[in-house]
C-alpha cells in the first residue's frame, strides 16, 4: 500500500512541474529553497556573533576557518549538486529504474569521499599551513578544525540526502528539516559559549550533532520503501551507463566550487597585511549580503531543476520560459534585499563590534566600511548571475559555469586585490571594492554567455 502511494506521490508531483502554471511551480519549489539557503546564512551569522561573545579573534578564526572547511566540502556539495541534475532528468523522462540506480550509485560515491576525507583529520595543522593560514589563527583554530572535518562526513551524505529531495520536489521537506538542524545548533551553541563558556571548539561540536540529527532522518527516508528515490546496495554501480553521466556532469561543479572555496582562501590570505579585523569583517559581510544572494541562489536551484525536468520531458518551450521567470524573481528580490541591508547594516556592525571586553568600535568602522561596496556589487548582480546559471545548470552547461566562476574569482578577484594592494594607497576598503568589481563584472560576462545560448537553444528548438 505505501509502495503505490509513494510512486503516485512521485507521479504526481511530475505531472504538476511539467504542466502546471510556471509561476505557480518556480515559487513552490523555489521559496523553500530560498528559505533554506537564507536561513543556513543566519545562522552562520549568528553562530559568529555567538564567536564575538568570546573575542574579535575568534570571530576572525572561525570565519577563515570555515572557508577552508568548504574548499574540502565542495567535493561532495559538487557531486550532489551535478548528480541531482542528472536525477531530476530521469524523473521528468519517467525512467523511475534509472533514477534509483543514479540515487544509491550517488550514496555509494559519498561514502568513497568520506574515507578519504577521515584520513586528512590527523594532517590538520600541516593542511591550515598549505593555505597560508596565520599561526595565531592555527593555535586558536587547529582542533576546531578536526572537529569540522569530521563534521563534513556527516555534511556529505546531508547533501546528497537534500539533493535528493530537491530533484522529487521534496523542497518544503528540506525547509522543515533545515528549521530544525539550524535551531538545534544554535540551541548548543548559546549553551556551549554562554552557559558553559566555552572555546571555538564546542562550536564546531555543536554543528556535528546538529548535522548528525539530519543524517538519521536522512537514512530514514533514503530507506523506506516503495520509492524510486529509495537506496539500494545492489542498485548503486560504478558502471559507465550510470556513474559515468553523474561524474561528467559533477566534475566541473565539483571543480567550480573547489576554485571558487580556494580562492576566497586565498583573498582571505591576502586581506591578512590589513589585519585579522579585516578578515573577520569579510567573513561577516558576506554573511549580511549572502542572506538575500542566497536566497537567489535557492530559486537558481530550484529553477535548474524545473528546467532539467522539463528538457527530460521534451518540453523545451516551457524550460526557456522557466528562466525567464527566474530573472524576474530574482531581480525583484534583489531589489528588496539591497534596500533591507542597508536599513540594517548600523544594528548588525554594532552587535558584531559586541563582546565580553566591551565595543571594539574599530571593528565595527572596519565591517561598515567593507558593506557599503559589497551590497551594492553583490546583491543585484548576483541575481543576475544566479538566474542565468539556472538556465545553464538546466542545459547540463557546467563547464561553462566553472569558466564564469573561475573567471570571477581568479580575474575579477584576486587579480583586482592584488592590482589595488600594489597600486594603491587603499586599506581594508579596497577589499570591499574588489567584492563590488567582480559580482558586478560577473553578471556582465554571464549575460554576453547565454546570449548565444539562448540563441542557440532558439534555433535548436525552434522557438
Amino acid at each position: 500500500m505505501r509502495k503505490k502511494e509513494n510512486e503516485e506521490k512521485d507521479e504526481a508531483f511530475r505531472d504538476y512541474a511539467l504542466n502546471m502554471n510556471l509561476w505557480k511551480v518556480l515559487l513552490r519549489m523555489g521559496t523553500p529553497l530560498a528559505l533554506y539557503q537564507t536561513l543556513n546564512t543566519l545562522y552562520k551569522m549568528l553562530d559568529s556573533l555567538m564567536a564575538s561573545h568570546i573575542n574579535a579573534e575568534a570571530v576572525s578564526t572561525v570565519a577563515y576557518l570555515s572557508q577552508i572547511s568548504i574548499l574540502v566540502s565542495s567535493a561532495g556539495a559538487g557531486l550532489a549538486m551535478g548528480s541531482s541534475l542528472k536525477i531530476s532528468e530521469a524523473y521528468g523522462a519517467g525512467d523511475y529504474g534509472l533514477v534509483k540506480k543514479q540515487v544509491s550509485s550517488l550514496f555509494a560515491m559519498c561514502g568513497i569521499l568520506d574515507l578519504l576525507l577521515f584520513l586528512l583529520i590527523p594532517f590538520t595543522p600541516w593542511l591550515l599551513r598549505l593555505s597560508r593560514t596565520p599561526e595565531e589563527l592555527i593555535r586558536s583554530g587547529s582542533t576546531y578544525f578536526a572537529v569540522e572535518l569530521a563534521g563534513l562526513a556527516v555534511t556529505f551524505f546531508n547533501n546528497a540526502y537534500i539533493a535528493v529531495e530537491r530533484a522529487r520536489g521534496n523542497t518544503r521537506r528540506i525547509f522543515r528539516l533545515n528549521m530544525v538542524v539550524i535551531a538545534l545548533k544554535l540551541a548548543l551553541t548559546a549553551v556551549f559559549v554562554y552557559i558553559l563558556n566555552s572555546g571555538i571548539t564546542m562550536i564546531a561540536v555543536a554543528g556535528v550533532l546538529s548535522q548528525t540529527a539530519l543524517l538519521a532522518v536522512g537514512i530514514y527516508h533514503m530507506l523506506r520503501k516503495g520509492s524510486a528515490f529509495r537506496f539500494e546496495m545492489k542498485s548503486a554501480s560504478f558502471g559507465r551507463e550510470t556513474t559515468a553521466p553523474l561524474l561528467r556532469i559533477s566534475f566541473p561543479v565539483i571543480v567550480e566550487k573547489a576554485a571558487f572555496s580556494a580562492g576566497k582562501v586565498v583573498v582571505n590570505a591576502m586581506c591578512g597585511v590589513y589585519g585579522v579585523l579585516t578578515v573577520g569583517a569579510l567573513g561577516i559581510c558576506n554573511n549580511i549580503t549572502g542572506i538575500f544572494a542566497n536566497a537567489q541562489s535557492g530559486y537558481q536551484e530550484g529553477c535548474a531543476a524545473i528546467i532539467s525536468q522539463n528538457l527530460g520531458a521534451k518540453k523545451p518551450g516551457r524550460a526557456l520560459e522557466a528562466f525567464f521567470k527566474i530573472f524576474v524573481i530574482n531581480l525583484i528580490l534583489g531589489a528588496v534585499g539591497l534596500l533591507v541591508s542597508f536599513c540594517s547594516i548600523d544594528l548588525l556592525s554594532y552587535l558584531y563590534s559586541c563582546s565580553a571586553e566591551g565595543v571594539d568600535f574599530e571593528f565595527q568602522a572596519v565591517i561598515q566600511g567593507i558593506f557599503r561596496y559589497d551590497a551594492i556589487g553583490t546583491i543585484i548582480p548576483w541575481g543576475i548571475s544566479a538566474s542565468v546559471m539556472a538556465f545553464l545548470y538546466g542545459l547540463g552547461k557546467t563547464r561553462k559555469i566553472l569558466f564564469i566562476n573561475l573567471c570571477r574569482l581568479f580575474v575579477f578577484r584576486i587579480g583586482l586585490l592584488w592590482i589595488l594592494q600594489r597600486y594603491t594607497a587603499l586599506g581594508s576598503e579596497s577589499v570591499g571594492i574588489v567584492m563590488m568589481a567582480s559580482n558586478t563584472l560577473t553578471a556582465v560576462l554571464s549575460c554576453i554567455l547565454v546570449f548565444f545560448d539562448l540563441r542557440a537553444f532558439r534555433r535548436k528548438y525552434g522557438l
